[in-house]
């Protein structure tokens, strides 16, 4: 009997110890997988098995000094389940289960991670029994669940198995669900058959994983958007139709001593997945993708050295891209750190989120508004606070009836709802609420004299006065502003007489005088060009056409279209090629600007654009005299720009269409819309990216400042397109098995290394050409294309090269265009 008992005692203890889940262990290290019928409870942690990546509930903290508040360290009062780097001591968290369901229950004991009886993963109240967070996947069977794991892979991915075989696909895995940061092996993209959609969206400050405010897909056409969240727009965006993101970014890590051989990158299209992947080559490194709380994409690498992360490359390059990052009521400065900061009179609507890296809620009103609305009746003694340099806000409303600036204030405090105005090009915009994505213009790069008023209180803009006589405060107003515009004109117009004395140019004359540049009446341009009937061209910013002044100089008027771009390649184009004279370069006779009506006038160039030559069948055939004179000639007009001149002008949008040809076939760089003046005690300039296709230098997709090399780049395309007589461009149709022979960068690298450049030049010529000078302009062109900026020359050693004054040794195929040649698989490139 005693016996009996000890046995039924033994069978208890058994069927007790299967009903009763038995915890993971927190000591156990090197424990990566969460059984059926186990748990995992707060403190203790699954390890991957090469002890990289750690999953376990923590409670997010952030150790932080900040101008902005005296709150030193800063805690999260919510718990999260998530997935960190194990072995840094920086703790990064690199996905989260439950980001926008915190565990906020005090009795954390209660709160465990287990599989459920459905099959699912769950984050579990067990005092409750209520869910706090579920993978949420169609149930399964009994008998299945019993074979059923989570495992944490090497990779960072923790997975939901329904076998112990590597082969049977996950049930479920965080890396289709991520959260903000882009992981080696990750996809990012979409499935076409399930309809998954594996987005990437930043986290709402430093210790909140919730949902941000911005996020990075693929839409269905396989566009990569960066967007913001509410309201959705898109502020960067990668066009599906380039075959060279991929190559190019590998080229770009290469080139980068940090970087290199880092990571191996791939985009994947077919008829299941379009997605982008990455992969280590290294595995001991440790490296990711984060979409920030500012809305950029960065790559961090982890420095052993420096024991912290160090971002290596962010997209867009510059933080103020990124739609509203700073808030309403602020003003975002790319150049400043920190690059957000409150209008004057406006304070910090959150010092602690501000403190957290989230500025969305930007600023408020130090003192409310005084409007005072009566029937019939509009007063207020609101006043208004100018911000110069600045692109202005979206979504300004126009006001037809403000004909003058005056009017335009008018119509402003006769409306509650208005913030601010702007008046520009003899038009009067006012914008109504919250003010956002005010940008201030950087001192290089600056095409925008954009100046917006800010609606404050009266006591705001007088300052420490207390004097409440408002009328004589006003015109003391109005006199130091007015003082102030006349003191910047009397400086600008030393500055512009200094440049033009310094370039050989005068800044303007009246008609008929000679040596200017003419100040056109509108009325005359209509009569010069029978009212702009005989069209030349056109372009993205207006339309060209031919007229004749009363002199008989035949001109090209070009009639610039919007608001705002027109207006900014006005000022590009008169503050740079208005500034020179160079045979090379096309002359600018004159200007008209009358209310919104914005035109340049150019001498007419009779033999149009090299594009026409080359590229197309019926134009002149160019012979091989001509065309060396036009490389030169480019060439020595580049340089003029980049050197002779007093202050650095790079061109950017060097390009077949922007060279003019006279009668004698004498090449004139025109179209200066996108140039940017560079200081001579500047060596690179930090803009926006601009340019074309085909034509671009690797660092202007990089992010980087770029030099007058971009230039140089933009020349060597040209060149080998001059040699050639047909585009560079590799998307002209050809198919995937001759892409590397199509393209013919890589073509003439590749016959130049073989000694066979007679079979580069234009069939065209029937065989009527210098083969020395034909051999000598591939080197120049290959040296010119080379993906290292140092590596290529300086225009001035362009040209010395190309009249043989200077001898080339054999350049070596650029890795950007040795990537594209391993393209050759279209699924394999955008």
């Amino acid at each position: 009997m005693p016996t009996l008992n000890i046995l039924l005692f033994c069978l208890l203890a058994i069927f007790s110890s299967l009903r009763t889940p038995s915890p993971c262990s927190a000591a156990n290290g090197n424990n990566d997988t969460l059984m059926a019928g186990q748990v995992l409870a707060v403190g203790d942690k699954l390890v991957s098995r090469n002890g990289k990546f750690a999953l376990g509930f923590f409670q997010p903290g952030s150790g932080i000094t900040s101008k902005y508040t005296d709150i030193s360290t800063t805690t999260s009062p919510g718990w999260y389940l998530g997935i960190w780097f194990n072995r840094i001591p920086v703790f990064t968290v690199i996905w989260v289960a439950n980001r926008d369901k915190p565990i906020s229950d005090p009795k954390l004991n209660h709160t465990q991670l287990k599989i459920s009886g459905d099959g699912n993963l769950v984050i579990l109240n067990h005092a409750t029994e209520s869910i706090i967070w579920s993978t949420n996947i169609v149930n399964k069977t009994q008998t299945s669940i019993i074979n059923t794991t989570a495992v944490l892979f090497n990779n960072g991915n923790f997975a939901l198995m329904g076998s112990p075989s590597s082969a049977v696909p996950p049930l479920w895995q965080s890396f289709d669900y991520p959260t903000d940061v882009f992981l080696p092996g990750a996809k990012f993209g979409r499935n076409k058959v399930t309809g998954l959609n594996r987005k990437y969206i930043s986290s709402k400050n430093l210790i909140d994983p919730g949902l941000g405010s911005f996020c990075i897909e693929l839409d269905t056409n396989g566009a990569m958007l960066l967007r913001s969240r509410n309201p959705s727009v898109v502020y960067w965006s990668w066009s599906s139709g380039s075959s060279l993101l991929v190559p190019l970014l590998k080229t770009m890590l290469d080139m980068n001593p940090q970087t290199k051989g880092l990571i191996s990158p791939a985009y994947i299209d077919n008829n299941e997945e379009m997605y982008y992947t990455y992969t280590l080559v290294d595995e001991s490194s440790l490296i990711f993708a984060l979409l920030d709380i500012s809305g950029q994409v960065k790559m961090n690498v982890w420095s052993q050295a420096r024991q912290s992360w160090q971002t290596l490359y962010a997209q867009p390059a510059v933080p103020c891209t990124a739609y509203a990052t700073c808030g309403p009521f602020t003003v975002c400065n790319s150049n400043s750190k920190p690059f957000c900061d409150c209008m004057k009179s406006f304070s910090l609507k959150s010092s602690l989120d501000w403190e957290l890296d989230d500025h969305t809620g930007g600023c408020v009103r130090i003192t409310p508004l005084d409007c005072n609305v009566k029937e019939n009746t509009t007063s207020s003694t609101d006043m208004f606070q100018p911000i110069t340099r600045v692109t202005v806000p979206y979504d300004p409303q126009s006001i037809e009836d403000a004909t003058t600036e005056s009017k335009c204030a008018e119509a402003c405090l006769g409306d509650c709802s208005c913030t601010a105005y702007s008046y520009n090009s003899s038009r009067c915009y006012t914008w109504h609420g919250e003010l956002l994505n005010v940008k201030q213009n950087d001192n290089i790069d600056n095409t925008s004299e954009d100046v917006l008023y800010v609606r404050l209180a009266t006591k705001d803009v007088q300052s420490v006065r207390k004097n409440k006589r408002k009328p004589i405060v006003g015109v003391v107003s109005a006199v130091s502003i007015i003082s102030f515009g006349l003191l910047m004109l009397i400086l600008l117009s030393m500055i512009w007489r200094k440049k033009f004395k310094c370039c050989g140019a005068q800044l303007y004359s009246s008609q008929g005088t000679g040596g200017g540049i003419i100040a056109f009446r509108y009325t005359d341009l209509g009569h010069a060009t029978k009212n702009f009937s005989e069209i030349l061209g056109g372009g993205g910013f207006g339309s060209v056409f031919k007229g004749v002044l009363s002199d008989s100089t035949a001109i090209a008027v070009k009639r610039l279209d919007g608001a705002s771009q027109g207006e900014k390649q006005f000022r590009a184009e008169v503050s740079s090629i208005g500034l020179i004279q160079h045979i090379n370069l096309v002359k600018l006779i004159g200007f008209c600007s009358e209310g919104d009506k914005r035109l340049l006038v150019y001498e007419h160039m009779v033999n149009g654009s090299l594009d026409a030559h080359l590229f197309q069948s019926k134009a002149t055939i160019l012979n091989w005299s001509t065309r060396y004179q036009i490389a030169i000639g480019v060439a020595r007009g580049l340089s003029y720009l980049h050197q002779s001149c007093c202050e650095c002008i790079i061109h950017c949008d060097v390009k077949p269409e922007n060279i003019l040809l006279s009668a004698s076939f004498v090449p004139k760089i025109a179209d200066f819309g996108m140039a940017a003046i560079v200081g001579r005690d500047f060596s690179k300039v930090l803009t926006t990216s601009r340019g074309t296709i085909g034509y671009l230098a690797p660092e202007w997709l990089s992010g980087v400042a770029v030099t007058a090399k971009v230039d140089v780049y933009s020349f060597g395309m040209v060149l080998l397109e001059i040699i050639s007589g047909r585009r560079n461009s590799p998307n002209q149709g050809y198919t995937s098995s001759s892409y590397h022979v199509a393209f013919f960068p890589v073509r003439a690298v590749s016959k130049l290394h073989e000694g066979d450049v007679q079979s580069l030049v234009d069939p065209q010529l029937h065989g009527n050409f210098n083969l020395e000078e034909a051999e000598r302009f591939c080197k120049v062109a290959c040296w010119c294309i080379q993906d290292n900026e140092c590596d290529r020359p300086t225009m001035i050693e362009v040209v010395r090269a190309l009249e043989g004054l200077h001898g080339l040794d054999m350049p070596p195929m650029p890795r950007l265009l040795a990537a594209i040649t391993e393209c050759s698989d279209g699924a394999s490139i955008l």
